[in-house]
């Protein structure tokens, strides 16, 4: 097929795709980028994809510790998970950004970041050897040693996930015109929605092996072929040279970087309603224990959840992301009313008719309904971040914002002693009111789309 054809044929899938008709209508990115649009927005389509969907089956809210109960791995381990997950792909993203800075391709960062997490993900299914009759190399551990191979290979995938975060917003700011990228994130998650929707039926309809050390084995195997796969797509993206001023001192430029947070009024604006929209994300685990406890078991296994998972991905994407093209702003604010809804509508049900939890309708619904509200929250905080920024400052941005948020993320696991203190209750009822307080703020914010 001559490059004329492949083109033709990448144009018709990017005007299908992004819904439109002219592929060279371009904001915000280089003139040399604007040509390669099609080609850049399908190969991003492809790599987001694929990791969404390796992110759906690899959960460290819902696969990772129900593996780790499977095999009788302590408490302990399953409470780290969730901070150590979200915490280190934020954390080491400000020392980061300043090696890319130096940079003028940052696509091999995400592409090495890929790889990264792929190679994780193999080490970590490798540790169900040492749970075998034989062992590993002629030894049997015990559960407490597999929870720490988990805990280190997650901690080699997170940083990994870090190095990704930071380079593919600034990529996607150099190759996809305003207006495209909400669109792009939005569809992403509708399609890994949809895969994932597939993986939770065959599940379902498979329940003798739910649970099994082999279904563990498989979804981490196949999560590594998922980010190997993305890595090759990725690599193919047709990204311009970008600026390299600004690089340094790892250090001294980070610390000169969290400046902006109070230098640039926007940017800290942004941060701070960023900061209060993570508590959509510590919701759902909150939500699942009470819907646990009146459960009957069909929505506590595996592919229920994974089937609540992948429907709030796959109807709500689109949407979120197609609003977030106009004003993102409003999406945040959207997911965060939503978000603090849900939770007061489970203490709600929980108080007045707690068997009701336990229903598949019900408790399904509540599960989907988070979900949608977290998915919204996650493509409009994304979608802003990424327009209000430039070539220029977009990596530095990202990194201070992800940052902050790791900090956060970390003071996050104070929920668990509330919870341990007061209950269940009073979490849900402080993150319902930090959610409000997020969608008032994200109100606030101006309209960073047409500028």
């Amino acid at each position: 097929m001559s490059k004329q054809s492949q083109d033709d044929i990448t144009d018709r899938m990017y005007q299908f795709l992004a819904e439109d008709e002219d592929a060279r209508v371009c904001k915000d990115i280089p003139d040399e980028a604007c040509g390669e649009q099609p080609t850049s927005f399908v190969l991003h389509l492809l790599s987001l994809t694929l990791t969404k969907l390796g992110d759906s089956l690899v959960s460290a809210r819902l696969v990772l510790p129900w593996m780790l109960s499977v095999v009788g791995a302590p408490a302990f381990f399953i409470s780290m998970l969730v901070p150590l997950r979200e915490s280190l792909s934020l954390l080491p993203q400000l020392f980061v950004a300043q090696r890319m800075r130096e940079r003028p391709v940052r696509k091999w960062f995400w592409v090495a970041g890929s790889v990264g997490q792929a190679l994780a993900l193999l080490f970590m299914a490798s540790g169900f050897l040492m749970l075998s009759d034989y062992g590993l190399f002629g030894w049997q551990a015990s559960a407490t040693t597999f929870g720490w191979w988990v805990i280190g290979w997650l901690i080699v995938f997170s940083l990994s996930r870090g190095i990704c975060s930071v380079a593919s917003k600034d990529v996607l700011g150099k190759t996809i015109s305003k207006t495209r990228r909400g669109r792009l994130t939005g569809l992403a998650a509708t399609t890994a929605g949809v895969l994932t929707l597939a993986t939770a039926v065959v599940i379902i309809f498979a329940p003798e092996v739910e649970g099994s050390y082999l279904l563990f084995i498989a979804l981490l195997a196949g999560a590594a072929v998922l980010w190997l796969l993305a890595a090759i797509s990725y690599a193919r993206i047709p990204e311009t040279p970008g600026a390299t001023a600004g690089g340094g001192n790892a250090i001294t430029e980070a610390i000169k970087s969290i400046a902006l947070i109070w230098q640039d009024k926007q940017f800290g604006q942004f941060v701070a309603t960023r900061a209060l929209l993570v508590s959509s994300a510590f919701s759902i685990p909150y939500i699942v224990v009470l819907i646990q406890r009146q459960s009957a078991g069909e929505l506590t296994g595996l592919g229920g959840m994974l089937l609540a998972s992948g429907l709030a991905g796959m109807l709500a994407g689109r949407f979120w992301g197609r609003w977030s093209d106009s004003a993102s702003n409003h999406v945040m604010a959207a997911a965060a009313f939503m978000a603090s809804a849900v939770m007061a509508l489970t203490l709600f049900i929980d108080f007045t008719a707690q068997a009701w939890l336990g229903q598949v309708l019900v408790g399904g619904g509540l599960i989907f309904l988070a979900a949608v509200a977290h998915h919204g929250a996650r493509v409009g905080r994304k979608t802003y971040l990424v327009d209000m920024a430039n070539q220029e400052n977009r990596a530095q941005y990202t990194a201070v914002s992800n940052t902050v948020i790791g900090i956060l993320l970390l003071l996050g696991m104070l929920l668990g002693v509330l919870d341990e203190l007061a209950g269940t209750y009073a979490v849900l009822v402080l993150l319902i009111v930090v959610g409000v307080i997020a969608g008032i703020r994200a109100l606030t914010l101006p309209n960073v789309t047409d500028e």
